[in-house]
């Protein structure tokens, strides 16, 4: 296994995948694909200063820290909604896609069978995969939802640089399976925001919290996504979906 390497971490997933039929999924996937190549593009991302991994439904980005993070959370604030909705509007209703986005960072390992490794990046997971997430896209009247890590909102966003308002994010708690964490979503606040079964109500309020609050993060366990820069068709798989889940 190599040495963790510290890497910006994107995750984009498409709603509702598998309620469509085989024809729309293979549409959707190239629409994906071309939106988040495009995004990647704006951000002045290089192809080799990225590693992707292709999930089916979602796309895996672990990109180099040399790439302005600042840059990449504009474009995916301005040109992002901008070039989904492009492409949405010359699609029937029932065609178009819609977005979860996850912006975060951390430690990122490759093992022996070129497998993602790292807690870090277990957590971004769990956000792009939470109610939370998925409730505020739902409520939303966009085609797409960004959430950043605290990480993320406390290194870059609450400083507020060009393209980037910290006041057009909200702090919202996130249930998860390892418990209660903290992340930041960009539009209003609304029911989404409520914490899920499990929530510790000690926990910290955002940035200037007391100190010696009970809740101090997330504890996730070692699990393996992805491939390193290759392509799998449905064989990557973040976590098995909850019951009822439509992916």
């Amino acid at each position: 296994m190599t040495d963790p390497m510290y890497r910006t971490i994107l995750l984009v997933d498409i709603e509702q995948f598998g309620s469509r039929d085989d024809v729309e999924q293979a549409f959707l996937r190239r629409v994906l694909y071309d939106v988040v190549d495009a995004t990647l593009v704006h951000a002045a991302v290089d192809e080799t200063a990225c590693l992707r991994a292709d999930r089916g439904d979602s796309v895996m980005a672990l990109i180099d820290t040399q790439v302005s993070v600042p840059a990449l959370a504009k474009t995916l604030l301005t040109e992002t909604p901008a070039l989904l909705h492009s492409k949405n509007r010359l699609l029937a209703t029932t065609a178009r896609m819609r977005l979860r986005i996850v912006l975060s960072s951390g430690y990122v390992a490759v093992d022996e069978l070129d497998g993602w490794v790292g807690s870090d990046l277990n957590h971004a997971v769990r956000l792009l995969d939470s109610d939370v997430l998925r409730a505020a896209l739902k409520q939303s009247d966009g085609d797409c939802v960004l959430c950043v890590s605290d990480d993320v909102y406390r290194g870059v966003v609450r400083h507020g640089p060009l393209g980037v308002r910290p006041d057009d994010f909200h702090r919202a708690t996130v249930a998860t399976k390892e418990g209660p964490t903290v992340a930041w979503l960009h539009g209003a606040p609304g029911r989404a925001d409520s914490p899920g079964p499990g929530a510790d109500p000690a926990a910290p309020a955002g940035p200037g919290a007391p100190a010696g609050a009970a809740w101090t993060g997330t504890s996730v366990g070692r699990d393996q996504y992805g491939v390193s820069g290759g392509t799998v068709h449905g064989g990557v798989h973040f976590g098995p979906p909850a019951a009822g889940e439509r992916r």
